[in-house]
């Protein structure tokens, strides 16, 4: 049966960095690897111990710094030594908390949230949509109330007071009509003012949706989107039919008078669903193989692949028509999707428009797998180059994005992968142009007037002031099959991850 991985949580200890990869029920999540399990054991032994020196629960513990020292000591202790942590952080609370980077430039290009001031959801295509989000929060005690957890207030609460987040796009997925869409681009936009407004500087950033399957029409929307809301960038999904057929970046009837226009329009960065069919993308136009002759032909162009192209796992991975059938290939440097998009920049070296975002790859592949994370940015820093990976986190679907911020502050590449795979080391240089360095060069923020401006506008104070309540709950969104033991598991029937 499906359980609510929040429910699971009640009367258990939430863990700083998640054992098991949840769902929103629209795909079988796999079920936790022997590592994963391992990592889950050790973890709360570490805990156990640590909790009881500090007079702690050890429920309290795992919502402290030293708790999320622990989760990623434990991860090394299953993985190898990937995250830079030791035992006395552990011991010690004021040890981690030292550690912390001070006026890091934290961009997140991928974030979202939910419209609850129209009444799409009561359409019959809205119904169908809005079962989406129900699943997303079902503590609620109805459709409402999930959609209010998902509302713009908790948007500013989860990505800027419950994280070192300074800077946001906000983003968004596409309809046919946007009377049904959960949040338009007019929708997006007001949070962006929103959000300005509220913090007294430049916090958010605005896609706009583009939809180039749906012909000419969309021609003056775009024009639009760009004149009366101010977009910064376009969000499109390949795979999204919309009641026409899916589309390519490369297909020069369909998408080439939409680059033209784009740069018309004065807007040079396109960002592109790529991979994560989620079982309801067309499968093959989710592949990123259309990059190569688009990123050729309009080399004015940034394309900048969101979840970096990687196919993802369980029904992740599934999508609707054509199946793509990957060869099998034995390699450790073999990320499915992502290697195509390697072997892109290789065969161009002169490629300089392809840009990697990490939103929901990072999040699964650092917590599930992160040898595996380490080979694909150890690879992206050789095909791409450090400028050219951007941070982006897909919150708040899953609650806020901090664990995933400590993460990538903690990671450190492995001295076997890089005697073995040549891979540079990830410096703090490079993970600070990664958290925000490069999509403020992308889009023209001055990161010194802005860190001004944030240190003391309202957004930081709000911040500082949520950092005086009790701590965090690490509760993590989404769905969880189980068998009748409460393991999880794939029921019968279902597509193996």
């Amino acid at each position: 049966m499906w359980v609510r991985q929040a429910d699971l949580d009640v009367g258990a200890e939430t863990l700083p960095i998640p054992s098991r990869i949840v769902s929103n029920e629209e795909f079988i999540p796999p079920p936790q690897t022997p590592e994963q399990k391992e990592y889950e054991s050790r973890l709360l032994a570490l805990s156990d111990q640590a909790a009881k020196q500090q007079g702690l629960s050890r429920r309290d513990f795992l919502r402290t710094g030293s708790g999320m020292a622990a989760a990623l000591f434990a991860l090394n202790q299953v993985f190898g030594p990937c995250y830079n942590v030791d035992a006395a952080e552990i011991q010690n609370q004021d040890a981690f908390t030292e550690k912390w980077p001070k006026n890091q430039f934290i961009f997140d290009v991928q974030t979202h949230h939910v419209d609850v001031s129209r009444k799409w959801y009561e359409t019959p295509e809205g119904k169908a949509t809005s079962g989406f989000f129900r699943l997303l929060r079902p503590q609620a005690k109805d459709l409402q109330g999930s959609l209010e957890l998902l509302n713009r207030v908790h948007y500013v609460k989860e990505i800027f007071g419950d994280s070192d987040t300074v800077m946001a796009i906000i983003s968004g997925v596409p309809t046919r009509d946007w009377t049904r869409n959960p949040l338009p681009p007019d929708q997006m936009a007001g949070t962006r003012d929103y959000v300005n407004g509220l913090a007294g500087s430049q916090r958010v950033l605005s896609h706009g949706l583009l939809r180039p399957n749906l012909g000419k029409p969309e021609l003056e929307e775009m024009e639009r989107q760009v004149k009366k809301l101010n977009i910064s960038a376009w969000k499109c999904y390949t795979g999204a039919d919309l009641g026409e057929r899916s589309w390519f970046l490369d297909d020069a009837k369909v998408a080439y008078p939409f680059w033209e226009k784009t740069l018309k329009l004065g807007v040079r960065n396109v960002c592109v669903h790529k991979g994560l069919p989620l079982g309801f993308f067309n499968e093959r136009a989710c592949t990123p193989f259309d990059l190569e002759q688009a990123a050729r032909d309009f080399p004015q162009i940034n394309f900048i692949v969101y979840h970096s192209g990687y196919r993802g796992t369980g029904l992740l991975a599934r999508g609707t028509g054509n199946a793509v059938v990957d060869p099998k290939v034995q390699d450790p440097q073999e990320i499915p999707w992502i290697s195509d998009i390697f072997r892109i920049l290789r065969r161009n070296p002169k490629m300089r428009n392809i840009y990697f975002e990490l939103g929901s790859t990072f999040q699964q592949l650092s917590m599930s797998n992160p040898v595996r994370c380490l080979h694909m940015l150890g690879q992206m820093l050789q095909t791409a180059g450090a400028d050219h990976i951007l941070w982006g986190t897909d919150c708040i679907w899953g609650g806020s994005p901090q664990s995933q911020i400590e993460r990538l502050r903690r990671l450190t590449m492995t001295d076997e992968l890089m005697n073995k795979f040549k891979y540079p080391a990830l410096t703090d240089a490079i993970k600070n142009q990664i958290f925000g360095l490069n999509a403020a060069r992308l889009w023209n923020v001055n990161v010194k007037a802005n860190r001004n401006a944030i240190k003391t506008d309202r957004l930081t104070q709000i911040r500082d002031e949520l950092r005086q309540q009790p701590l965090p709950s690490n509760t993590q969104y989404g769905w969880l099959w189980v068998d009748d033991n409460h393991e999880p598991s794939v029921p019968i029937g279902a597509v193996q991850p």
